[in-house]
């Protein structure tokens, strides 16, 4: 089954000069327009020549790292194709010589006269390895077992609203196919299908898109997005209040990661996706229907305002904890700024203060920053998901439901990349994000146990009175389903995946 617009995981037309190219894959076309969105709120990519810099500078070859795992939120149209190998011997011949020149690194994406005309990314689950006889132990026991296997009890989902193809067997890998128009995307999985010449099938598939107009970089209840990813050492330039990781927190082998892997998996990342459906009608009625008392806001604003708190962030993506009562769009848009916070204020005990910042945002949830002392560098994801599903009908928002019919689901297609799952996207899920402590996230939280619209009672919604209880008593996200992926690097593909 397809889903239109979902956009997931860069991926790129590119051909590395260490690789052949054969006759039969066509050189990109030369760009002249991004195949990547850029708004201003977000962290801006590093230049190809300051990324060759860095990554020098901390040996980095990110000419053989998959371009999606360091880029972030920052796709146009993407698709999801999720795949079943149905003849491994066939699939690994073609690996090499067919579907590894189309395979986009980290440095073809950083300037637009290098971007192929379709990026392309490829990753495998456990499943897909051990179909194609890699029987590795790669380190990662979420990865081993499956996404399924800790859907209940770590991540808290209600296994009945789960596609089938996530709650089988048949997902053995995924393709990650992004530019800026969804022709070039199917021309492009079109030509791997045909040079795959049928030793795969299509399991599922997802193909989304970034929001329209003004709403570009905004998931589909309205808020900018990605704007807290860290910085990489040996990649990007840390802006002020952004955390700076060791590369080995998101790519196998390198510094900062201290497990002990297979040679062959360096520069590799595990690749945690989720179909997160989004009942926006449902979340928009509810911040009306519990809108905050400021008097000096009127009734949409006190219902923007609690949206906001539950959040971490206005819509524009000004943090509340410098902006709490009212947004603002100028700081929002300045990425000097709008992410140098840590929720200390002087005056203020970071232990109760509640006023600027709720204990229980989902900002603040899933990043608690200066409330764990010393700050957090052991649990960090680099996110790089898209929105899918096309927005909100009138139908819709005259009914404050949203519509049965799948063609109108929409949602978050989720992406994080890591070296470690259960460290990782598991970790703050389960710890962070469902932890009752300060009560559960009120965006993402569950109760831990696979239970659907469980009541929860985040606290501190309402800065004139931390202590008032705003009851949620349903879901706004629903977990669709999922699986693990490895993310190979290039030369894995080459030296060890194909044949």
């Amino acid at each position: 089954m397809r889903l239109a617009f979902v956009p997931f995981l860069a991926v790129a037309v590119a051909l590395q000069p260490a690789f052949c190219t054969p006759s039969s894959v066509l050189k990109p076309r030369t760009r002249t327009n991004s195949l990547l969105i850029s708004p201003a709120a977000l962290p801006a990519l590093p230049s190809a020549q300051q990324a060759a810099s860095a990554s020098a500078d901390a040996g980095l070859n990110l000419t053989n790292i998959q371009g999606d795992i360091l880029i972030g939120m920052k796709k146009n149209k993407e698709l999801f194709f999720f795949f079943t190998i149905i003849n491994s011997t066939l699939f690994r011949s073609q690996l090499g010589s067919g579907i590894l020149p189309l395979i986009t690194p980290t440095s073809q994406l950083l300037a637009v006269d290098t971007q192929p005309t379709t990026a392309v990314n490829l990753a495998f689950s456990q499943r897909g390895l051990t179909t194609l006889d890699i029987t590795d132990d790669l380190g990662d026991t979420a990865f081993a077992n499956g996404q399924i296997d800790n859907v209940a009890s770590i991540l808290g989902d209600e296994t009945s609203n789960w596609e089938s193809a996530f709650a089988g067997t048949s997902i053995h890998g995924v393709f990650l196919l992004a530019s800026d128009t969804v022709d070039n995307v199917n021309a492009t999985l079109s030509q791997i299908q045909a040079l795959l010449n049928g030793s795969i099938t299509e399991a599922y598939s997802l193909q989304g898109q970034a929001r329209p107009a003004d709403q570009q970089g905004h998931e589909h209840f309205g808020f900018m997005d990605g704007i807290s990813n860290p910085a990489v050492t040996g990649f990007s330039t840390p802006l002020p209040g952004q955390q700076v990781i060791d590369p080995g927190l998101f790519l196998l082998g390198e510094t900062g990661d201290t497990v002990t892997r297979p040679a062959w998996a360096k520069d590799g990342s595990f690749l945690a996706f989720r179909q997160l459906q989004q009942r926006v009608p449902e979340f928009n009625k509810f911040l009306v229907d519990n809108a905050l008392s400021n008097p000096n806001l009127t009734a949409d604003q006190n219902a923007e305002l609690l949206g906001a708190r539950m959040m971490g962030r206005w819509k524009s993506g000004a943090p509340v904890d410098l902006t709490p009562t009212v947004d603002d769009p100028v700081l929002a848009a300045d990425p000097q700024r709008n992410n140098n916070f840590n929720y200390t204020h002087p005056g203020f005990d970071l232990d109760t203060d509640q006023t600027h910042c709720p204990f229980s945002a989902h900002l603040r949830k899933t990043n608690p920053r200066a409330g764990l002392t010393p700050e957090n560098t052991a649990n960090h994801i680099i996110r790089a998901g898209i929105p899918y599903g096309p927005e909100v009908t009138d139908a819709e928002n005259a009914s404050n439901v949203s519509s049965t019919d799948p063609s109108l689901e929409r949602g978050l297609a989720f992406v994080a990349y890591q070296s470690d799952i259960n460290a990782g996207f598991a970790f703050l899920q389960q710890f962070w994000a469902n932890n009752a402590g300060y009560g559960v996230d009120p965006i993402i939280g569950t109760d831990g146990l696979g239970q659907a619209d469980v009541p929860r009672s985040p606290s501190g919604l309402d800065p004139a009175d931390p202590t008032r209880i705003i009851t949620i008593e349903q879901d706004f996200v629903v977990s669709r389903g999922g699986e693990y992926f490895f993310s190979p690097s290039l030369s894995a593909i080459q030296n060890t995946l194909a044949i």
